[in-house]
């Protein structure tokens, strides 16, 4: 049972906790965005589609490809 609690739908808190940084830095972006400003707000959204979500959804990823490799042979 702990190790079901330590994983949320097969995502590590590390996981969870950069999808959600990036969830906050895309909705501050657009926030700043409807503000008017030209600079932090594409880079906030930068921030957060091409380096947090993917990050997010990667981390870990080798981890549980090895594992599988392991328990295969």
């Amino acid at each position: 049972m702990a190790g079901a609690r330590a994983r949320f739908f097969g995502f590590r808190p590390l996981n969870v906790g950069l999808l959600a940084a990036g969830l906050a830095a895309i909705l501050v972006g657009y926030v700043v965005l409807a503000d008017g400003s030209t600079v932090a707000a594409p880079l906030l959204l930068l921030l957060g589609y091409a380096v947090l979500v993917p990050a997010g959804l990667l981390a870990g990823l080798r981890r549980t490809v090895d594992a599988a490799s392991d328990a295969g042979e």
